[in-house]
């Protein structure tokens, strides 16, 4: 059982009377907005587990995660609100399709309501805003735009494909449900094999009705309709405060001397890269 009413209270929404397409809408504007896709946990070399009430939890905590944390979660809170909810494997690709399908590195969540189904993901990174039908077509929210049509490998599955200034190129999924224990292998690998991004690279992002806050590292990003603005942190007090402010992240449930070496690697990481370009400008 996960706690419904203290979730709901983080998302700041009323407990719906009925599971309708006003409150799925609503609530899925909330998620996006208040909690944040991040990677701290994999810098500080403290993996969670991606149970839904493990996640709810973290939630409840004042943090986030990545898709199985965030959609994991959201998923058992719109069951326990009444919603037709289905589990997808899933997969973030590049331009071309994949012809393996989806690798399992996303998860991915449809709901049924009013005789169609909907794409509902609160898991991908600067993602979408509110859910999209499984219809094919192109749907713009915000300053993005977003494609949905039936997946040229996967029979049955959907491909979408990101607005060309997003974080990703395109997700697809399978229409087979799965259960949530099914990526409890992947989720190991990206939370603790040094070649997985989610643990080289801090990564926090959350959307919002205009755009987008991206946080890579110590570099701050806001993409939104005027285009793409960027500045780097170099104090710690202030990118302290930037998880805080501008992400909602609550860090006091990590100890007293964490969030000081991970300041201290996301600084030596971005030398590194800041050392790696200038060769690559010099060449």
């Amino acid at each position: 059982m996960i706690d419904v009413d203290g979730y709901l209270a983080v998302l700041g929404v009323a407990r719906p009377t009925a599971p309708t397409a006003e409150a799925l809408w609503a609530l899925h504007r909330a998620q996006v907005e208040r909690v944040a896709y991040e990677t701290l946990d994999n810098q500080l070399e403290r993996p969670t587990g991606i149970s839904a009430e493990e996640s709810v939890a973290r939630i409840l905590r004042g943090r986030g995660g990545y898709c199985f944390h965030l959609n994991g979660a959201f998923a058992a809170l719109l069951t326990a609100l009444g919603y037709d909810v289905t589990l997808h494997r899933a997969g973030v690709q590049d331009e071309v399709e994949d012809p393996a399908g989806p690798g399992g590195d996303h998860l991915a969540l449809t709901v049924g309501l009013d005789g169609e189904r909907w794409l509902v993901d609160t898991g991908l990174a600067g993602g979408m805003y509110e859910p999209l039908p499984l219809r094919e077509g192109t749907y713009t929210q915000g300053p993005f735009a977003y494609a949905m049509a039936p997946s040229a490998v996967v029979p049955g599955g959907w491909r979408l494909t990101h607005d060309p200034r997003g974080a990703f190129a395109a997700m697809v999924f399978a229409p087979e449900p799965v259960e949530l224990s099914s990526f409890a292998a992947e989720h190991h690998r990206l939370s603790s094999s040094t070649e997985s991004g989610f643990v080289r690279v801090l990564q926090v992002q959350l959307r919002d009705a205009k755009g987008v806050d991206m946080l890579r590292g110590c570099v701050l990003r806001r993409i939104d309709a005027e285009g793409t603005h960027e500045r780097i942190i170099d104090a710690a007090a202030e990118w302290y405060d930037v998880l805080a402010d501008v992400f909602h992240l609550n860090l006091a449930d990590v100890d007293a001397s964490a969030p000081a070496r991970l300041w201290h690697r996301v600084r030596a990481e971005h030398r590194e890269w800041e050392a790696a370009r200038q060769r690559v400008t010099t060449l």
